[in-house]
């Protein structure tokens, strides 16, 4: 109980010295205890838009929290950084890292169903904007960013993907995507990630020629006659988060709504 209350008040410690207060939320889905921190705008009249990121295999609500940093670059919105379950994966053959389903029928639907159970929550405790409802994450957590697109396909206006890619047969309907990606990623290979972009452009109906977008050197924009553009991002690193990333996630974001 000791080490318990030393956990979560390191925690909020954390998160003070960015003037920030999470809500820890523990849920109960299938029987099983799932837990999220969620960050959220004062209440007022106004509904706000809603953010998920989902941590990469081994990861956690607060490491997420702490490097996407969403809830930081956009506090008028409410933000949920969850925590998977022990999850077998390529570099954890075991599972006894936290991790997120990769196929629809993985794990009896397990964290699906905890998505859908985080956003009634969500619905039922804040004023949500329904058309202003977003997704990201990094590795395990991108993958997982596309399966909900493909499985949940009328919940998001645009999603986020970092070092992560989907499989065709969980592709969604198009939808405003941005996508970054390590050259030298030596974990989901830089060719795998270059197919999946290849086939979220044809699903969303893109230009052949991209254009710049924003500030960030290589971030490139494919324009789409759709209303569902996207844009990549692709730098020099292995797999990992780069800094830029949560700026361009949260621009990308407020660029777009249903």
């Amino acid at each position: 109980m000791q080490r318990l209350l030393l956990t979560i008040l390191a925690l909020f410690a954390t998160f003070s010295l960015h003037g920030a207060q999470p809500r820890r939320v523990e849920l109960t889905v299938d029987g099983v205890a799932r837990t999220a921190l969620v960050f959220a705008p004062p209440q007022d009249s106004e509904p706000a838009p809603l953010v998920f990121g989902w941590h990469g295999h081994g990861g956690s609500a607060q490491n997420a929290a702490r490097s996407f940093r969403i809830h930081e670059l956009w506090p008028q919105a409410i933000v949920i950084y969850a925590d998977g379950l022990p999850t077998a994966g390529r570099t954890d053959p075991e599972g006894k890292k936290r991790g997120w389903q990769q196929k629809a029928d993985d794990l009896g639907g397990r964290d699906l169903k905890f998505f859908d159970s985080l956003i009634a929550f969500a619905k039922k405790e804040y004023a949500v904007d329904s058309k202003r409802i977003y997704s990201t994450g990094h590795s395990n957590g991108s993958a997982f960013t596309y399966l909900l697109w493909g499985s949940r396909p009328d919940v998001f206006a645009a999603i986020g993907s970092s070092a992560g890619g989907f499989r065709p047969l969980y592709a969604g309907k198009p939808i405003p995507a941005l996508h970054v990606a390590g050259e030298k990623d030596e974990i989901v290979p830089f060719t795998a990630q270059s197919f999946c972009m290849s086939a979220m452009r044809r699903i969303n109906g893109c230009a052949a020629e991209p254009k710049p977008w924003g500030e960030t050197k290589g971030a490139l924009l494919y324009p789409s006659e759709k209303g569902t553009p996207f844009v990549s991002y692709i730098h020099g690193g292995g797999h990992l988060f780069p800094s830029e990333a949560p700026e361009m996630f949260v621009r990308f974001f407020k660029e777009h709504s249903k």
